[in-house]
């Protein structure tokens, strides 16, 4: 049987695939990347927070690389309950309907398999209601 391994760290994978974040145990600032030190203020004891799925475009850019391949949309979003992400908007055929607040939900996909037949997941994020 094939394994399936997350693309990032805090992307947590099995029947309820969903991110997670350290979270400042002082100032509940969150972080995906490990930290020694908040750069809030300072503390060093941090635990687990799982970070909702759903949540709200803030930012958004298109990117067109090439004559070949289509244009994808760059999204930061605001998750419901607190942190921030940076991923790519999935299953959108017209990116210019895309709007700041546009709600959103997380989404996995496979990204590629190696020889062992290990298969790669990463994350995004698609339009609730599209």
């Amino acid at each position: 049987m094939a394994e399936n391994i997350p693309a990032v760290d805090y992307l947590v994978l099995g029947e309820d695939p969903h991110l997670e974040a350290h979270e400042c145990q002082q100032c509940a600032a969150l972080y995906f990347d490990r930290r020694n030190a908040c750069a809030r203020c300072s503390s060093s004891e941090f635990t687990s927070r799982r970070l909702s799925n759903e949540g709200v475009v803030r930012a958004y850019t298109i990117v067109q690389r090439g004559a070949k391949s289509g244009p994808f949309t760059s999204v930061v979003v605001e998750l419901t309950g607190g942190g921030v992400v940076k991923a790519n908007l999935l299953g959108v055929s017209d990116p210019a309907t895309i709007h700041p607040e546009t709600k959103v939900r997380l989404v996995v996909y496979d990204v590629g398999t190696d020889d062992d037949g290990t298969v790669a997941v990463a994350f995004g994020y698609e339009p609730i209601g599209a």
